[in-house]
C-alpha cells in the first residue's frame, strides 16, 4: 500500500488542478501556437481520467484549431497517453479499485472470454465502436494478461477513425455548423448498423 502512495498523489494533485484550472486550460488552447498543443496534450490525458470536457467536443475544438490532420495527430497523442497511463496504473497500481469500477458493467464477462483469446481484435473492434466506454476497455485490458504492446498498437490503430472524424467536424465548424452534424452523426450510425449485423448475425450463428 505505501508503494502506492507517491503515484496516488500525483494523481491526485495533476487531476486537482486539472479540474481547477479546465477553463484557463481551454483559453490557452483556444489562443494556439505551441503552447496549445502541450495543454491540448494535457487536458486529453486528464480526460482520460476524469472527464472534464466530453471527448467529442475537446477532440472538435482541437480540430477547429489545429485542423484535421494536427489536430488527429494531437488528439490521438493525448488520448493515447492517458491510456497507457491508465492502463499500467490500472495492472501495477490499483486492481481492487478497478474490479470495483467493472462491476457496473455485468455485460463485461462476455468481452473478457473474448479478449483472452484474441486480443488484438478485441481491443480493436472495441475501439473502433464509439459507444463503448473508453475507461472500461483501459480498465478491463489491464486487469487482464493482454500483452502490453498489443493493447497500445490495437488501442491506437482503432482511435484514429473515430478522432479523424471529430477533427474534421470540429475544422468545419465554422464553415457550416450542419455539415459538422451531418458528418459526426452518420459516422455514428454507420458504426452502429455495422454493429447490429455482426450482432444479428453472430445471434443467428449461435
Amino acid at each position: 500500500m505505501l508503494k502506492k502512495i507517491p503515484l496516488l498523489l500525483i494523481l491526485s494533485f495533476v487531476l486537482f488542478v486539472g479540474i481547477t484550472q479546465k477553463g484557463t486550460l481551454i483559453d490557452l488552447i483556444m489562443q494556439g501556437g505551441a503552447p496549445a498543443v502541450v495543454i491540448s496534450l494535457l487536458l486529453l490525458t486528464l480526460c482520460v481520467f476524469v472527464p472534464l470536457v466530453p471527448f467529442p467536443v475537446s477532440a472538435g475544438m482541437i480540430g477547429a484549431i489545429f485542423g484535421t490532420i494536427d489536430g488527429t495527430i494531437i488528439t490521438l497523442c493525448g488520448s493515447m497517453l492517458g491510456t497507457t497511463i491508465l492502463f499500467f496504473t490500472v495492472r501495477y497500481g490499483f486492481r481492487e479499485w478497478a474490479q470495483k469500477k467493472l462491476k457496473k458493467y455485468p455485460k463485461i464477462r462476455e468481452y473478457e472470454e473474448y479478449l483472452s483469446r484474441r486480443s488484438f481484435l478485441a481491443i480493436l473492434t472495441a475501439r473502433l465502436i464509439p459507444f463503448i466506454p473508453a475507461p472500461v476497455i483501459n480498465i478491463i485490458c489491464g486487469l487482464s494478461k493482454v500483452d502490453w504492446k498489443i493493447f497500445i498498437i490495437a488501442s491506437t490503430i482503432g482511435k484514429v477513425p473515430y478522432m479523424a472524424v471529430l477533427c474534421y467536424a470540429g475544422a468545419n465548424l465554422h464553415q457550416n455548423i450542419w455539415y459538422s452534424v451531418f458528418i459526426y452523426v452518420s459516422y455514428l450510425a454507420i458504426i452502429l448498423t455495422i454493429n447490429l449485423l455482426v450482432m444479428n448475425r453472430k445471434n443467428k450463428l449461435t
